[in-house]
């Protein structure tokens, strides 16, 4: 009585390991990505310093008729205390689209020092 009921299984069995799915001899190719970072062309001093003025002069805490050029300082020119300076070293930042480290922030003393900064770190551009 059993044998019936495991003769169908047992050709099913058979059957099953005999229709296995064959695999393809075609080499699919995989696709490798790598990230790759475009910087565009160096801006120059002179326009770094012309949109660091820019920022200098729209910044509410200082005179917008100053003299302001490369060799201006912050503090000795401008009258900028140490929050005062942080707060416009936060509005270039913005500007240029940066982050200056902390340390970098502490010795930024005036015009000069912020471009040079910002022409040496292409991706401050």
């Amino acid at each position: 009585m059993f044998k019936s009921v495991f003769r169908p299984c047992a050709s099913a069995a058979r059957n099953a390991r005999l229709t296995l799915p064959v695999r393809s001899n075609v080499f699919t190719p995989q696709m490798m990505v790598s990230p790759i970072r475009f910087y565009s062309a160096t801006t120059d001093r002179n326009e770094i310093t012309q949109k660091v003025v820019d920022v200098i002069k729209a910044f509410d805490r200082t005179n917008a008729s100053a003299d302001i050029n490369a060799k201006t300082l912050f503090h000795k020119d401008l009258g900028l205390d140490s929050l005062d300076t942080v707060e416009l070293l936060v509005a270039i930042e913005e500007d240029f689209d940066i982050q200056f480290p902390d340390k970098v922030a502490d010795e930024l003393k005036g015009v000069e020092d912020t471009v040079e900064w910002i022409a040496t770190h292409p991706e401050s551009e």
